[in-house]
């Protein structure tokens, strides 16, 4: 086979992937340009668990000249890209799945679905949950003179901060189970290592939220409780898949 041969594999593969990537480009794009009307209002119900909770007479101030105007469009396109993972996904798996084993296309389709709603889940008990608790804790502690006036900017990369945060960590339980399925680690075995799990999870909280002991408490706690349903169904899984393999022996 000439060194020709081999090229037309490869070259076919970068126009294959430059095809995939303007695709995803694309889409965000497009999603981003019918929200960008809209983004003043989209940002206001991001900052609604903090307005909330500001004391009467106060409001959000904008320190940099242009903020006013590209703070919401910069939250805008972020939520343009977690709006369209679904199809970011979609491109990357019709990428690679034509190199993938049957055993590994059915194992990554639950996995690619399960993780993109586990994602939305952790950004979702952020905002619902997560910020109106911290807000309302950060604004009744506030000293006798001192006015809570959040820049708009900083308070978009503090909850971008936590949204991401919460996204990953809830990603646990998929973690757990691949682990589980791949054989890298039993249920049993993982279950054994909790205490190390519990002193890790507030490690990550330390690293992955804001400095404060309340974020990183509150996302602690929920990544071991998923790390128990991790193990769990992972446990469930097995079980089906030695009964199965029970059954096709007899």
């Amino acid at each position: 086979m000439s060194d020709t041969d081999h090229e037309q594999p490869f070259i076919s593969h970068l126009v294959e992937l430059r095809s995939r990537l303007l695709r995803i480009v694309g889409g965000i794009l497009l999603v981003f340009v019918a929200m960008s009307p809209f983004s003043n209002p989209i940002y206001t119900a991001l900052a609604g668990p903090l307005l909330k909770h500001m004391p009467a007479n106060s409001s959000m101030i904008a320190i940099d000249v242009l903020s006013p105007f590209l703070t919401p469009l910069k939250f805008t396109l972020v939520l343009a890209v977690f709006v369209t993972i679904p199809w970011v996904l979609y491109q990357v798996w019709a990428f690679v799945a034509p190199g993938l084993y049957q055993r590994e296309k059915r194992l990554a389709l639950p996995v690619l679905a399960s993780s993109t709603l586990l994602f939305y889940a952790g950004m979702a008990f952020a905002y619902f949950v997560i910020m109106p608790i911290f807000f309302a804790f950060i604004t009744s502690t506030a000293p006798t003179g001192v006015a809570v006036m959040t820049d708009i900017n900083r308070y978009l990369d503090f909850v971008m901060t936590l949204f991401f945060a919460f996204g990953v960590a809830f990603e646990v339980p998929v973690a757990t189970v691949i682990l589980a399925l791949l054989g890298i680690l039993t249920p049993e075995a993982m279950a054994a290592k909790r205490p190390y799990v519990i002193v890790g999870a507030f490690i990550v909280g330390m690293l992955l939220t804001p400095p404060d002991v309340i974020s990183q408490t509150l996302l602690a706690l929920p990544m071991w409780f998923l790390f128990e349903i991790g193990v769990f169904v992972a446990r469930l899984l097995l079980r089906q898949r030695a009964t199965a393999a029970t059954g096709a022996a007899r």
